[in-house]
């Protein structure tokens, strides 16, 4: 991700961060209190009758393929179990998905991971998952959302509830994409938060997306909106479709490469409580 930084008068800073408090302020109890939960994945599957481990059930489907993805990644994303393990799977109440290096490439490929996206899409809600992160130089790991009918990115819009890169220990991304704002012309809009723990300990990345806004939280803090400029221009809100809920864990690429691929990641482990959905009464 290429970052912009510009010098701001002073009044302008004070205010940014007067309106970051009162978006703090606003509880996680708050957000839900005009939600119902409509969807959820909490991985308690128990094992299979021969000793295996369950794979991810039918709220899941899984992108395959080996092309880079837009962002020259070199993993080839599979749905297939290996000889020992398997890129995806149920486990002690968690969806561990795991990226392996392979003796011997798959499809042109010596890393393998998987990339799920679930079978239903919704427009607005509140979404959270609760995760422990991957870490380690080249790890991408990410808990987004594209559009149901997508024809053409970033027109179309992404949104990044939790994007993590191994090369930056302890910071959390949350951001948004549209043809105005994103991440190849150097607009795209982002926040982090620091967040030291978050590869040996779970937290709850969440989003509430309204008709109004975009707002991204941990452990019910919010650090980062994106408001709808009310302009009725798709270049700067494309948030007015349904959209999927996404979980992948991408190896090097554009950003998750940046400082290279450390061979000792391997296998490197994202692991996943629960994944929930709200949306309003």
């Amino acid at each position: 991700m290429k970052h912009i930084y510009y010098l701001i008068p002073c009044f302008l800073l004070l205010c940014d961060y007067a309106c970051s408090q009162d978006i703090q302020e606003k509880s996680k109890t708050d957000i839900l209190s005009n939600y119902n939960l409509i969807w959820q994945d909490e991985f308690n599957e128990a094992p299979n009758t021969n000793g295996t481990l369950p794979l991810p059930g039918s709220q899941w489907w899984f992108e395959t393929g080996n092309h880079g993805w837009g962002n020259n990644e070199p993993q080839n994303y599979v749905d297939r179990i290996l000889e020992k393990d398997t890129v995806a799977k149920i486990q002690n109440g968690s969806l561990i998905i795991t990226a392996f290096k392979l003796e011997t490439p798959y499809q042109g490929s010596d890393i393998i991971s998987a990339r799920m996206n679930t079978t239903k899409s919704w427009k607005y809600g509140y979404f959270e998952m609760r995760a422990k992160l991957p870490g380690g130089k080249g790890t991408w790991s990410a808990f987004w959302m594209l559009p149901k009918n997508i024809k053409s990115w970033p027109l179309d819009g992404e949104i990044d509830i939790m994007e993590y890169v191994g090369y930056k220990p302890g910071v959390v991304h949350a951001s948004v994409h549209t043809d105005t704002y994103n991440h190849k012309i150097g607009t795209e809009k982002t926040k982090t938060i620091d967040i030291e723990t978050a590869e040996t300990e779970f937290h709850v990345y969440g989003l509430e997306w309204t008709e109004d806004f975009i707002t991204g939280y941990v452990d019910n803090v919010a650090y980062f909106t994106f408001k709808n400029d009310k302009k009725g221009n798709k270049n700067t809100w494309p948030f007015n479709e349904p959209f999927y809920l996404k979980l992948n864990l991408a190896i090097g690429g554009d950003w998750g490469g940046t400082k290279g691929i450390d061979p000792d990641i391997f296998p490197a482990r994202y692991e996943i409580d629960y994944v929930r959905v709200y949306q309003k009464q």
